[in-house]
């Protein structure tokens, strides 16, 4: 005999609590007591309870909530313009969330969520707790993560590039001109993506033979003022110290670099090379056009919306796990060290 699904109703009885409290805890309001709102979760555990799928919105409505932990740079412009292209060949809009730095959401955020709610959730560079994931997961409200900060979900859907073949091409290509004293400028020590760009650097320099100087190695958060500072520390260094060439872990942090050397008097390429990360468009008309790492920012964008829409309408994706490849941009910022002419 086949088992019935449970419905709202048994769970109200397994809890308690009326029909309208189980329908309040589903669709995330606020006005539940928190001893209540857990002995109603605890129930929909063990009854197993699924919120049905929505049927797919009408022409013009519904919405993707895209989920950064923080906002402010073109990188973060170059992701949303994908989601955003993606989104609307599906004929749905985007909102942008963004969490003051951190990189897991509130549960106030997944009150808010679950009263709209979205047809799905895109995180970026973040992570939800256990428990967030399975409020979303009751209500049916997929979840994709583009750039994983290394925090994922069993069964979660990811994807990213791959940071670590990044990090080895644009260190490679360093080393392929000439360059042995090659430093290095990560970002922060807790992204998955930052860890992997620097052991991509880090294998290039096993696989060549050479040996790292740890006094060339910096690291701080993706923007302009961290490159700014790590390139003055660098190139400030004693001349038979000093770097002839700069991997930044960013194109932005990139940016910083070359200020630096400005203000300096250093040349670039001439005494040192420099090569970023992220391939944005502002790159090719700074002063020497950059030479970068393009992980296909836009591009993951939209394969993670398309992914989003899929899982919300019921489709399995081919893979839980999508790593797009990771190119290096040859511009005027890198050249032969003088000691190699």
């Amino acid at each position: 005999m086949t088992m019935s699904k449970p419905t709202v109703v048994d769970v109200a009885r397994a809890a308690g609590v009326s029909a309208p409290t189980v329908s309040k805890v589903l669709n995330g309001r606020s006005d539940v007591a928190d001893r209540t709102r857990a002995r109603v979760e605890q129930a929909l555990d063990r009854l197993g309870y699924q919120a049905r799928r929505p049927a797919p919105p009408a022409e013009g409505t519904g919405l993707i909530d895209l989920v950064f932990h923080r906002i402010g740079s073109p990188w973060s412009m170059e992701l949303i313009a994908g989601v955003e292209r993606a989104a609307a060949e599906a004929r749905l809009s985007v909102i942008v969330t963004e969490l003051d730095g951190r990189h897991r959401p509130s549960d106030a955020w997944v009150d808010a969520t679950l009263a709209r709610p979205p047809r799905g959730v895109l995180l970026v560079a973040s992570h939800l707790a256990a428990d967030q994931r399975e409020r979303l997961q009751r209500r049916s409200i997929p979840v994709v993560v583009i750039d994983s900060d290394g925090d994922i979900g069993e069964n979660e859907v990811t994807v990213g590039s791959d940071n670590w073949r990044g990090g080895l091409l644009a260190t490679r290509h360093l080393i392929a001109l000439g360059h042995t004293r090659i430093a290095a400028v990560g970002g922060p020590d807790d992204l998955l993506c930052s860890r992997a760009r620097l052991d991509g650097y880090r294998s290039a320099h096993d696989e060549a033979g050479l040996v790292i100087d740890p006094r060339l190695i910096r690291s701080g958060d993706f923007y302009i003022e961290a490159g700014h500072r790590a390139g003055r520390d660098l190139l400030m260094l004693p001349e038979r110290e000093r770097p002839t060439a700069i991997f930044a872990g960013s194109d932005m942090q990139a940016l910083g670099v070359l200020r630096a050397a400005q203000e300096l008097g250093v040349s670039v390429p001439g005494d040192v090379s420099v090569v970023g990360y992220d391939d944005l468009p502002v790159v090719e008309w700074v002063h020497p056009a950059l030479t970068s790492i393009d992980p296909k920012l836009a591009t993951q964008g939209a394969v993670a919306a398309r992914l989003l829409v899929d899982l919300a309408e019921g489709r399995t994706p081919p893979a839980s796990g999508i790593n797009l490849t990771a190119e290096l941009v040859v511009r005027a910022s890198t050249a032969p060290p003088r000691t190699a002419a």
